[in-house]
């Protein structure tokens, strides 16, 4: 659910932001840019997870990744198929990066600085590969928001299907539905909010998206920190394994 809510908020912040002519898209992405260095060095300076910490970091990173998506079609004019295709081959590159240096990909074995390097670099390839994939599916393909939203809920349904009954790997089951929560969430937050004459869905607006979504993430994070207190707590506030 909060990965879910940072994926809606940060597409519908991010296309109010980006596509805002008070601000400009150069600024814009600078913005998003300072905001996930920032979150990043508090991040990495943390020794424990610290969920408000650690959502904020997605958080900046879901903005940020929704513009770079956004900032290869729109300013350096390259199609969506072209930035899916990229952005798909630098995942997989740091993926075989991550493993030839640290012989895993699981995400509960990180407890390097190198390897939560690796996660975070993953992450943001994710975001900005889930939003060309999602906007790639809706436009040039012609599913439009709405049923990119179903194909792509279908689509990670694959992965948990897999892992339970045909053996997928669970670390490779991971990513495959990390990856896929980016573009389903982005379809959805676009079929509510991306106005006319651009939007094919409720055209609620992004700036009013981003209010709706950010109140909703703002709740799913204080139950995320309300849950984490409490196992500390249970745990006689051990710090966390790894």
């Amino acid at each position: 659910m909060a990965k879910l809510g940072t994926t809606a908020f940060g597409e519908a912040f991010s296309d109010y932001v980006f596509f805002n002519d008070y601000i400009g898209r150069n600024a814009a992405i600078l913005m998003a840019m300072a905001l996930l260095a920032g979150c990043l060095v508090a991040q990495v300076s943390t020794r424990t997870y610290t969920p408000v910490v650690y959502w904020l970091t997605v958080t900046a990173v879901s903005i940020f990744g929704t513009m770079s998506a956004d900032y290869l079609n729109q300013d350096l004019g390259m199609p969506l198929w072209g930035s899916t295709l990229m952005l798909l081959v630098l995942q997989a590159l740091v993926f075989a990066g991550w493993y030839r240096s640290q012989r895993t990909l699981d995400m509960h074995s990180i407890n390097t600085r190198a390897r939560e390097m690796f996660y975070w670099l993953t992450v943001i390839f994710t975001f900005a590969l889930g939003t060309a994939a999602g906007d790639f599916v809706a436009g040039p393909l012609g599913l439009g928001t709405l049923a990119s939203t179903f194909v792509f809920l279908a689509v990670i349904l694959v992965p948990a299907a897999g892992y339970k009954w045909l053996r997928f790997n669970e670390v490779f089951a991971f990513w495959f539905a990390y990856t896929i929560t980016r573009p389903l969430g982005a379809s959805f937050a676009d079929w509510l909010g991306v106005p006319a004459p651009y939007g094919d869905g409720l055209q609620l607006g992004t700036g009013p998206m981003s209010l709706a979504t950010g109140a909703v993430l703002v709740a799913v994070l204080a139950l995320v920190v309300t849950r984490h207190r409490s196992e500390t707590a249970g745990r006689g506030s051990l710090p966390e394994p790894g």
